[in-house]
């Protein structure tokens, strides 16, 4: 989300960010923001498209994938593949994919339709819009502005706070933004970039405080309706019948691994909505990049918001770190990057564009606008497979700007397979360094108790007939047994197909009774998002012995 993720081992490695991960550092650069195109874009044939995605999915074995682009007045969709393996329904115009951190977009244009209103500015600070806000730091809690929460840089690590939504919860979107007090930063204030959702959140409670109409009501009524996107649901539980279902690898070591599979266990909850949570139609985001590209014009030439709210969801504000990709892959390296409002500001091949990807479990999505060219494209696909979608990205961005093209199709295959040998190789690693005949230092009844971490909650560790058992107790669903590795740590075996697992480790204290648990997640290609890492567990209830 999960930008990705959010959103998915890849896009780290190749340092693509949501998730739903990291990127890029950067030169301080301004940009002019005009869109009249400097050269004529070049045109995309039809079937030349068709061709590629086809080649793209085949290779990468994706269901479904959608592709809106925008190009100039024309507006054209592509749909390829099947909504859900096994079955026969094509993928559609209409067909419905879930946009993840693409959804950030929409909550930073609903926050400066506010500012066009004159009911908000950007340097407004949030606790003075948001009575009880608070940050751990106190300096961050009393200094944080509206541009502060949109722009990653409040010291909060990266994905920290997400297994407050992920894979689910039973929060409301109050109870998370009251959580995030407790999250410690991982940096000092403004320092640096780190991807955030549950900030995110907090622009979409201080939405509601300022207007008067909760996140979902004021996009649809200000922003979805106005543009006629009837196809597109503000809610990530709201069932359609023209909708994609979601698929992911979960039959091997890891997640990432294995034959494709339909997930019959999504991502659900309103509380993350204004961070990753919309789904939509490649009809509808063609009318979503059209009235971006047109700086708030909509076809009937009214304005939904201004020239200067326009400029101001495209102006960098953090530099983010770039990390070298893999050679296969360098041509696609920006030399700048920073983030704005929603989106991301970078070059690629020397030319500017605006961009962002999303992503859930089970679904991503990337979207790119090329200002000068006054071209948009997005593509969605309903699954995990970053190859597919970063080649068909790579390949319109040459398209568009008549450059020519590598073979992104064997770039990113290659890429891919390299990053999964050495995630097998850790693994093997990490299971030839285990002594499972050593620990654990108690009996399993010793480690028995409720343990509570201050952001995300309590978890129960149970004993039954066969073992351990742990129960995330704020997220539903996630449970399962708790396997012996060596000394105090255990794993987890959760019982839902394609949870992260992870390492336990239990600290005791000199009388022999639990002072604490850690936890990490087991695989290296695990998304930020199960960030097991920051959760600091301590007993509530007396542990048996």
């Amino acid at each position: 989300m999960l930008e990705p993720i959010r959103c998915c081992p890849l896009c780290r490695r190749i340092g693509v960010r949501r998730a739903w991960a990291t990127l890029v550092l950067l030169v301080a650069l301004l940009w002019s923001f005009s869109s009249v195109a400097a050269d004529p874009a070049q045109k995309a044939s039809p079937s030349a498209l068709d061709t590629y995605a086809n080649a793209a999915m085949k290779a990468f074995d994706t269901p479904g994938m959608a592709v809106v682009v925008v190009d100039g007045n024309d507006i054209s969709t592509h749909a390829y593949g099947v909504r859900k393996l096994g079955a026969s329904e094509p993928i559609d115009a209409h067909t419905i994919f879930p946009l993840g951190s693409n959804t950030k977009a929409f909550t930073s244009t609903a926050l400066a339709m506010l500012v066009d209103q004159g009911s908000l500015q950007w340097s407004d600070r949030v606790e003075d819009r948001l009575p009880g806000f608070r940050m751990y730091d106190d300096y961050a809690s009393s200094e944080m502005t509206i541009t502060d929460l949109l722009v990653h840089r409040s010291g909060l690590g990266l994905g920290e706070g997400d297994l407050m939504l992920v894979p689910h919860t039973d929060r409301s979107r109050a109870e998370l933004v009251h959580a995030i007090r407790y999250l410690k930063p991982a940096h000092s204030f403004r320092s640096s970039y780190d991807y955030d959702n549950v900030l995110y959140i907090v622009a979409g409670q201080l939405l509601q405080a300022v207007s008067g109409l909760r996140w979902e009501d004021f996009v649809q009524q200000h922003i979805l309706d106005p543009l006629g996107m009837r196809d597109t649901q503000v809610s990530i539980d709201a069932k359609v019948p023209d909708e994609a279902s979601l698929h992911a690898r979960i039959a091997g070591p890891v997640r990432g691994f294995g034959k494709q599979s339909v997930l019959t266990d999504v991502m659900s909850g309103d509380a993350f909505a204004p961070a990753g949570a919309l789904k939509s139609s490649a009809t509808d985001m063609g009318r979503w990049l059209q009235v971006l590209l047109n700086h708030g014009v909509m076809p009937d030439g009214t304005s939904l918001f201004s020239q200067t709210a326009s400029e101001d969801l495209w102006t960098p504000h953090t530099l983010m770190p770039i990390a070298p990709g893999p050679p296969s892959l360098v041509l696609s390296q920006p030399q700048f990057q920073a983030y704005a409002f929603g989106f991301e500001v970078r070059d690629y091949r020397g030319h500017k564009i605006i961009t962002h990807l999303g992503g859930v479990l089970g679904g991503i999505s990337a979207v790119v606008l090329i200002p000068d060219r006054h071209v948009a494209f997005a593509v969605m696909i309903n699954s995990e497979d970053a190859g597919t979608l970063f080649a068909m990205r790579e390949h319109l961005l040459d398209t568009y700007l008549g450059l020519p093209s590598p073979d992104w199709i064997a770039n990113y295959g290659q890429a891919q397979r390299q990053e999964e040998a050495e995630a097998l190789h850790m693994l093997a690693l990490s299971k030839t360094a285990s002594q499972r005949e050593i620990g654990p230092s108690l009996p399993l009844t010793g480690y028995v108790g409720k343990y509570k971490d201050a952001w995300y909650g309590t978890i129960t560790i149970s004993k039954t007939a066969s073992g351990l058992m742990i129960n995330f107790d704020r997220s539903p669903g996630m449970t399962g047994a708790l396997e012996h590795v060596q000394y105090d740590t255990f794993r987890t075996r959760f019982i839902a197909q394609g949870y992260e697992d992870a390492n336990l480790t239990f600290s005791l204290k000199p009388n022999g009774r639990v002072d604490q648990i850690t936890m990490n997640a087991i695989s290296p290609l695990a998304d930020f998002s199960w960030d097991y890492q920051d959760l600091h567990f301590t007993p509530v209830t007396k542990n048996s012995r």
